[in-house]
């Protein structure tokens, strides 16, 4: 975790900044993930940064769409949001401060994006979360 730790010192501080503004954090073992719930900024769902995640919603058992799914390519069942979000916090605790350069690079919040795909598959099957092997 401590490899993760830039990217977690940015998540709790936007988690901090939504505060006052509704969010409200709480420790997710399920996760591994500081969970700032109702997150008051972005277009619904949730991000992860390190071991933080902020999610829009009440909590991160809600379903959602995989990313195939939504782009028309194939027809998945709904997913957790926290499952997703699980995986992302494997992909940091191995990549480290390296995630989010490598994400980017690799189509950033996109159905191109092998990252997102993993984590859906984990979400769907609970293994699977590293696209790279």
């Amino acid at each position: 975790m401590a490899w993760t730790s830039p990217w977690t010192l940015a998540g709790l501080l936007a988690g901090i900044a939504g505060m006052p503004f509704g969010a409200r954090a709480h420790l997710s073992r399920r996760d591994l993930a500081l969970v700032f719930a109702r997150w008051p900024w972005g277009p619904g769902g949730a991000m992860t940064l390190g071991n933080v995640v902020l999610a829009t919603g009440p909590d991160l058992d809600a379903s959602c769409n995989t990313y195939e799914h939504r782009a028309g390519r194939c027809l998945h069942p709904q997913v957790r949001l926290g499952d997703h979000e699980r995986a992302h916090v494997y992909q940091y605790m191995l990549l480290g401060p390296l995630f989010v350069p490598v994400y980017f690079l690799c189509g950033g919040i996109s159905v191109r994006n092998p990252l997102e795909r993993a984590a859906d598959h984990y979400a769907m099957h609970g293994h699977g979360w590293w696209p790279w092997g």
